[in-house]
């Protein structure tokens, strides 16, 4: 089919331009929000500490990041561990804060595109802590027929090495005891210091910190045991995280320093002396663990 149009071209071009115009405008309204989106640094971490002792301890970070980053940062809270994991793998954040097992699934589920960048150099040798209220409890054998809660599933201080440790002693908390999860290790020492369980195992960090602030009574809960060190908790990052972008957030960490007032206020609410570099091959023990203990497959 032939159009024949006279003494139109003018306007017929003009039409066009128009209309081109406006598909260009759309185009750019379209397109702005998802450039602004990119601009944002999306966080998340394991939930083993309340929702709101998560966001305190992340404010001042969050604030130090976007200064050096350049970008809004923002921290994204999750439900559960298993929801962090998927968050990163899945690219809905660009960092999380694993316990190593948490990083080991992260590993593992994404086929090895997850990179941890830094830990704090007490993570190099973290230690979990048995507790109970009970002065016959002396050592771990001496927990069968009795209630214990750990942790999170998922968690690497709070189930996944305490949980070794027991096999190790000859206790297998499947047979031998009636075993609970807290959920979070703050929520495992109250459990513990409320009569609610005998026994519980969480990380010696979270532990200090609440004898720190007088929420745990000595007399309703003491140490009985304490694990040997193990590497822990890291910074991990997707491995399609602009390389530049993830050296600048690496050295951000790295030249954290407590001779500094916001370095200080950072470090402290870490828990961290300082951060240091950290790699997989950190981590191959537990997975080894995780494997002996029947938690991955």
């Amino acid at each position: 089919m032939r159009f024949k149009i006279d003494g139109a071209g003018g306007s017929l071009a003009a039409l066009f331009g128009t209309v081109l115009r406006v598909f260009a405008l759309m185009a750019t309204l379209t397109l702005a929000p998802q450039a602004s989106a990119q601009q944002v640094f999306r966080v998340t971490a394991i939930p083993d500490e309340s929702p709101t002792e998560l966001q305190r301890k992340f404010k001042p970070l969050g604030a130090y990041l976007e200064k050096t980053l350049g970008m809004k940062v923002e921290f994204i809270p999750v439900t559960d561990y298993a929801a962090a994991v998927e968050a990163l793998v899945n690219r809905k954040v660009e960092m999380a804060w694993f316990g190593g097992f948490t990083f080991v699934q992260a590993r593992i589920r994404s086929n090895d595109a997850v990179i941890p960048l830094v830990q704090r150099v007490e993570d190099e040798n973290f230690r979990s802590v048995f507790i109970t209220a009970d002065p016959t409890i002396k050592r771990l054998e001496d927990l069968k027929g009795k209630t214990l809660s750990f942790g999170s599933p998922s968690s690497t201080s709070g189930h996944l090495m305490p949980r070794s440790f027991l096999l190790q002693a000859g206790v297998d908390p499947d047979r031998d005891l009636r075993v609970s999860f807290s959920g979070a290790h703050d929520a495992t020492a109250l459990a513990v210091a409320g009569g609610k369980v005998v026994a519980g195992a969480l990380n010696i960090s979270v532990w200090e910190k609440l004898l720190a602030d007088r929420r745990v009574d000595t007399s309703r809960a003491q140490v009985f045991f304490t694990t040997p060190p193990y590497h822990d908790y890291n910074w991990t990052v997707h491995r399609d995280l602009d390389p530049a972008l993830r050296q600048k957030l690496r050295d951000a960490f790295l030249v954290l320093s407590p001779d500094t007032p916001q370095g200080r206020e950072i470090l402290a609410l870490q828990r961290a002396t300082r951060f240091v570099p950290t790699g997989a091959e950190n981590y191959t023990a537990i997975e080894s663990a995780a494997r002996s203990a029947g938690l991955l497959r």
